[in-house]
């Protein structure tokens, strides 16, 4: 996901998505952990997108 996609979102659908990423890491390290994960790179990048959404929540609450 693209910092100009997470920054046209409002705070609450910020906080759903950040909540959903939150669910979706933790499955890919289940996956993970049971080796059936496919694409161990998808970890990273789920991390990543995590970051960008509390940076712009941070953002907007100042």
């Amino acid at each position: 996901m693209k910092a100009t996609e997470i920054r046209s979102l409002s705070v609450e659908e910020l906080e759903k998505k950040l909540a959903d990423l939150k669910k979706d890491l933790f499955m890919l390290r289940m996956q993970h952990a049971t080796n059936h994960l496919d694409n161990p790179v998808k970890i990273s990048a789920v991390r990543r997108d995590i970051a960008r959404v509390k940076t712009v929540l941070r953002e907007k609450q100042n």
